[in-house]
């Protein structure tokens, strides 16, 4: 369906996918990001109003052995939490989402797409099951076979440019009983460089009857739109744009239902969001272990205001909680006194 903007040209909106067991009211999408989307940070995408949030990509050797890290890392907060699972043998992955079920997923999600060394290479899992359909079969159907709960897929293009067959195991996926499948613009050989082919994605969303979500490089509610028109998805999955911007898949629903482009929350509200922040990650990782972690959001919150590199500079030689706390207000407080305004984000 489309809804005219307010510039009069279509905007494509977004319904309701019903995964038998799970529902996405609004299927705006806060991708897993190792490192990034732990507890504390889906809790803030989700009181801003993200449609689903998804767990930091899962060892299944790891949750099968409870690991401690991992178990915290499994924990949920709200009914139709998805956690991600990543790994090559299929009893493993069995067994292991099994326990995140009873940890409180709400839907499984399985990791066909993490390009990076250490998993697709290292360990035959991630992208690496891009190059392996029959492999990737087992795994999906022994997954599926397991829980009771929905089951999802995300992967890639396919390993590299000469390997496209996101849209042959997309069909796979649907015979195994998966529910929703997601794909990111990118080949495994991409990494991260070059740009997201959202186009192609439409090949996935014409192989199948399954919904179909769309990811990479979405950093605008302008960006969703674009996607959207070019695959036909029924969803967008939201990544590295939401950097330091927990509300971005808040902006980008209101401009796909309504077509209005709201702007950047002002810095008082940023600030208020950052020190909510900074309380939760400390009060879930522990002190040292949540005033490390927290660089990087702040460094990411901070982005594109006055000051704002001197600021961060400051913030990582700092191993102080309240030392931290005052390097904040002393860098945001004036800059809200002035009034100031934050820039357009236009990359992560």
């Amino acid at each position: 369906m489309t809804s005219p903007n307010a510039a009069g040209s279509a905007t494509p909106r977004l319904s309701p996918i019903d995964l038998g067991g799970a529902r996405i009211a609004m299927p705006v999408i806060l991708a897993p990001m190792s490192g990034v989307t732990d507890l504390p940070f889906r809790r803030l995408a989700r009181a801003e109003g993200t449609g689903l949030v998804v767990s930091e990509m899962i060892a299944s050797n790891a949750m099968v052995r409870e690991n401690r890290t991992t178990l915290k890392m499994v924990e949920v907060d709200g009914e139709g939490a998805s956690v991600q699972l990543a790994g090559c043998d299929p009893a493993v992955m069995a067994e292991a989402a099994k326990l995140v079920v009873q940890h409180g997923a709400g839907i499984v999600d399985i990791n066909f797409g993490c390009p990076v060394k250490k998993v697709a290479l290292g360990q035959s899992a991630g992208s690496a099951l891009m190059r392996d359909e029959i492999g990737a079969a087992r795994i999906l159907e022994a997954v599926v076979r397991a829980v009771d709960v929905p089951v999802t897929l995300k992967m890639r293009m396919g390993w590299d440019h000469q390997s496209l067959n996101a849209p042959r195991l997309a069909k796979i996926a649907q015979e195994s009983g998966i529910r929703m499948v997601t794909v990111h613009g990118r080949t495994r050989q991409m990494f991260y460089n070059g740009t997201a082919d959202w186009a192609f994605v439409a090949q996935v969303k014409a192989a199948v009857d399954l919904p179909v979500i769309v990811n990479g490089d979405i950093l605008t509610p302008l960006d969703a739109a674009e996607a959207l028109r070019q695959s036909g998805a029924d969803g967008v999955m939201i990544g590295r744009g939401c950097y330091g911007r927990p509300w971005l898949p808040r902006l980008v629903a209101t401009y796909l239902q309504t077509g209005v482009l709201e702007p950047e929350p002002d810095v008082a509200a940023q600030y208020r969001t950052l020190l909510t922040h900074y309380h939760a990650m400390l009060a879930h990782h522990g002190t040292e272990p949540g005033l490390r972690l927290a660089r990087k959001h702040i460094s990411w919150y901070s982005k594109g205001l006055h000051g704002s590199a001197e600021f961060r500079a400051e913030v990582n030689r700092t191993d102080n909680v309240a030392a931290v706390l005052a390097l904040i207000d002393r860098f945001y407080l004036p800059l809200i006194e002035r009034g100031a305004v934050p820039e357009a984000r236009l990359a992560a």
